[in-house]
């Protein structure tokens, strides 16, 4: 087995030396050249930022390196996302790593040297770009699994599959894009993964700790539209039509209902929110229309169909018994992003002897949602966080994912870029 042998390892000149010591029950550890390199990495793609399905340069990165280290390299998937193949030595399983490579419309308020400059049209606006999320730890690290292990592929038990994904944070308006999209596309067709695991940085940790959970993790993501119409009349005259703004008033209290009174909350929390609420031009006319819009966050798939029912229900029966009419329209985003238990509980000592098991906790559902749910329906999955805020600094008053002042510990990049390759070798043992 690979860890009961000393490993000293070489890649081709082209990329450089690998070297990696691994003893009986110790985990195999990247060295500081390679750190370097994937530090050298994340700095290039923090400062070249790229939106959803616009990763032209990122994707460019990518494919390049993995030709470098020998894969199997396909591109354009999904637009932008690149996949590299790397067969192994010796007959194994088929193991997925995923990295998401967009950035956000966020311009960049940090003080890092490397801070991004770079800014482009969104929505008809001129914007800063940013990897406020983190997405170019995930990318550097991965580039960084791929090249340690493919130095070790002469004794790597199976096949590792790299993925490198577009639009993980949604997809341009009228585009289609992402995890989903790469999975229409074949991305498993193919090549089944027997397992698939991901990583996200984020600030709520410190630096190097693993945030778990077997299960359910993160939530569903699903906005909603209700157009409510009415007949519209003079202020003084609401009889003389039908109001939609007091129809749209009940809708929104009315909905309040499905969670408290109609889900079983005893298996997963949800919320139903409203963001959007318009109508009217002027004090005394009651308008013909009002929209609503909001999101449904879940952490159950059967209750998250059952939410969906219960508003359009719900909607459409508040609004005609005051005479109006409610037109219910659901995009579905992202589901329940769920740990596999089975899967969980067998990496689970490979993530304490790469972080430390004080560094390894199981954590709280998040109601953020995460697009690696789609592959996790398909093939057991297992995403976990990995803690960016740096020693010292408490996690809860860090500028959070997706603020302008999101920093990154890069520290945190050895620890990611470990816990890949000892997932790996792991998984092919069990």
């Amino acid at each position: 087995m690979l860890k009961t042998s000393v490993l000293a390892l070489a890649c081709c000149a082209t990329f450089g030396v690998v070297t990696s010591t691994a003893i009986a029950g110790e985990p195999v550890r990247i060295s500081a050249e390679l750190e370097a390199k994937i530090i050298d990495w994340r700095r290039d793609i923090h400062q070249h930022p790229e939106l959803s399905n616009r990763e032209f340069r990122t994707a460019r990165v990518v494919a390049e390196h993995l030709r470098e280290l020998g894969l199997e390299v396909q591109t354009d998937i999904a637009h932008t996302g690149v996949v590299g193949i790397l067969k192994g030595g010796k007959p194994g399983p088929v193991v997925a790593l995923r990295a998401d490579m967009d950035a956000l419309p966020v311009t960049e308020k940090t003080d890092v040297p490397f801070k991004s400059t770079v800014t482009t049209e969104y929505r008809g606006e001129e914007v800063g770009v940013m990897h406020a999320c983190g997405h170019d730890m995930h990318v550097a690290m991965l580039m960084g699994a791929a090249e340690q292990l493919a130095a070790m592929r002469d004794e790597l038990a199976g096949t590792v599959m790299f993925i490198f994904q577009p639009a993980e944070e949604g997809a341009p308006k009228g585009e289609e894009g992402g995890a989903e999209l790469m999975l229409e596309q074949g991305l498993f067709a193919d090549l089944t993964p027997d397992a698939v695991f991901g990583i996200h940085v984020w600030s709520a940790g410190n630096t190097g700790q693993i945030g778990y959970r077997a299960g359910p993790l993160m939530a569903s993501s699903d906005r909603f539209e209700i157009n409510v119409k009415g007949v519209q009349t003079h202020g003084s005259r609401p009889w003389g039509g039908v109001d939609p703004i007091v129809a749209a008033a009940q809708i929104i209290n009315s909905t309040q209902t499905i969670i408290s009174r109609q889900i079983d909350i005893t298996k997963a929390p949800a919320v139903v929110s409203f963001g959007i609420v318009e109508g009217g031009v002027r004090n005394n006319i009651i308008p013909d229309e009002v929209y609503l819009e909001g999101t449904i966050r879940n952490f159950d798939m059967d209750n998250r169909a059952q939410i969906f029912e219960q508003l359009k229900i719900t909607a459409e029966h508040t609004a005609q018994s005051s005479g109006a009419e409610a037109h219910v329209h659901i995009d579905e985003g992202y589901p329940v992003t769920i740990n596999d238990p089975k899967l969980t509980e067998q990496m689970l000592p490979t993530m304490k002897s790469v972080a430390g098991s004080e560094n390894v906790k199981i954590n709280s559902l998040v109601t953020g949602a995460e697009d690696f749910s789609f592959y996790a329906l398909e093939v057991p999955g297992l995403f976990v966080f990995l803690g960016v805020t740096p020693e010292g600094q408490d996690p809860a008053t860090a500028p959070s994912n997706h603020s302008p002042y999101f920093y990154a510990d890069e520290d945190a990049l050895k620890v990611g870029t470990e816990l890949y390759v000892n997932w790996v070798i792991d998984y092919a043992e069990q």
